[in-house]
């Protein structure tokens, strides 16, 4: 493989990484504005719940952008095995580990919401609370083994993704938050961190 292409690989490797946190940290957002009564002027509840849906089938092809190319990059040390084992990589294993953790949390909600029917309200219900956790070990991947968290810009970028998810969260739990109840039938969309299919009223998040 030439130099030129290795370098490629690479530079796309780390800018589809970073693109995913941001997406992922627009989905977490969202995802929280969903469930409550407040939303940004001009926008109706349907139209933040389209933005969010969007921005997590974005981040799933950044993210499958960003697994490719380093699989396919010498550099990386990416192995098969290093995405549904985690910590036994070659390279920081730690990080990467959280890395396939991330990856593997959304595969379990993803395979759950496409199986709901079959597994059930009270099991995707539960497995889908997991995409809670994607954020935190997605974040804690890319400062460890991202090349560019020495970066200033990197770093800020880092800063504002939690700054942004932090705020968040701490709204959804203080008192101000009121929670909309969640009935999702054949033609809406999921107010959920990760896009799924649409599903029965009774799969309700809490």
């Amino acid at each position: 493989m030439s130099s030129e292409l290795t370098d490629a690989l690479w530079y796309l490797g780390r800018g589809s990484g970073l693109v995913c946190l941001v997406l992922l940290t627009v989905v977490m957002v969202l995802g929280i504005l969903t469930r409550s009564r407040r939303r940004p002027s001009g926008l109706t509840t349907a139209n933040v719940a389209r933005l969010h849906r969007n921005a997590g089938l974005l981040g799933v092809v950044f993210l499958a952008i960003h697994v490719l190319t380093l699989l396919a990059d010498p550099y990386a040390q990416l192995r098969l095995l290093d995405l549904v084992i985690p910590f036994e990589g070659a390279y920081r294993p730690l990080y990467l580990g959280l890395g396939t953790v991330t990856l593997d949390l959304l595969a379990a909600v993803m395979v759950t919401s496409l199986l709901m029917r079959r597994v059930g309200a009270k099991t995707w219900r539960a497995v889908h609370w997991l995409s809670y956790a994607c954020w935190p070990t997605a974040f804690l991947h890319g400062l460890g083994n991202g090349s560019d968290t020495d970066r200033s810009w990197a770093l800020g970028l880092a800063l504002v993704c939690a700054a942004a998810v932090g705020g968040a969260v701490v709204w959804r739990l203080s008192d101000e938050f009121v929670r909309v109840p969640v009935r999702v039938s054949a033609r809406a969309s999921t107010p959920s961190p990760i896009p799924v299919p649409p599903v029965p009223a009774e799969a309700q998040l809490p």
